[in-house]
């Protein structure tokens, strides 16, 4: 295959045909938002957010903050952040190139501007390869940086298909019902370092654990289940 026709596949062909079929699986889930008032009250009194979800669970809302735009992701300099980082021009999203490898300081000082202009922020506390569940200290440095609010976005669904990927990443089926939870808020003084940093990573960390399980416990409990999908 030549060079222009991998040009057109992977800028054009496969981002743009993943994304119709992401919307059409999206379009059929029964969606549910709870505990909306924790996300309503920060961007009430600070005009930006920091969303915070594992990589395990982000496809639920990939056309779901489709709609919360506009928001900016902070995506690495790496070869593969490259290809992200045309899918999320695709959906709409300002992708921020920078890591805490390469590009940090100029990524992280993009990400204060941006907020500071009512942009949103999304970010993926384990991502792109983990360790699952583990926040990095990236999260917090966000927040140091931009002054806004962590906010746990949480998703669940009901008998979703489960990949054999580093964090057994998982799809809703089709038809699910879907539930997208948010989180109290989290600030982070930003003279924190040291032992209060790694204290505050830890309790973020545990927070978001209890709940993504409480929210999962959702499908095992009827009377939860009816009162919020009825």
């Amino acid at each position: 295959m030549g060079k222009k026709a991998r040009i057109i596949l992977y800028r054009y062909i496969f981002p743009y045909t993943g994304l119709f079929l992401v919307k059409a699986l999206s379009s059929t889930y029964r969606l549910r938002i709870i505990d909306s008032e924790n996300e309503s009250s920060v961007l009430d009194r600070d005009g930006s957010i920091i969303y915070a979800s594992w990589h395990q669970r982000f496809f639920p809302g990939i056309t779901f903050f489709a709609r919360r735009k506009p928001i900016a992701i902070l995506i690495s300099q790496s070869r593969d952040g490259e290809f992200i980082s045309h899918i999320v021009n695709i959906l709409g999203w300002c992708p921020v190139r920078g890591s805490s490898s390469r590009g940090g300081s100029e990524g992280l000082k993009q990400i204060k501007d941006l907020s500071l202009r009512g942009y949103k922020i999304g970010h993926i506390v384990d991502g792109p390869k983990g360790p699952f569940g583990v926040v990095k200290p990236g999260l917090l440095r966000i927040a140091q940086v931009s002054g806004k609010a962590i906010v746990p976005t949480i998703t669940s669904s009901e008998n979703p298909w489960i990949f054999r990927s580093w964090d057994r990443f998982m799809v809703p089926r089709p038809f699910s019902r879907v539930v997208i939870r948010f989180g109290p808020a989290f600030y982070v003084p930003p003279d924190l370092e040291g032992d209060d940093f790694e204290r505050h990573r830890l309790m973020i960390e545990q927070s978001m654990k209890e709940l993504y399980e409480d929210t999962d416990r959702i499908w095992s409990d009827e009377a939860r289940k009816r009162e919020i999908f009825t």
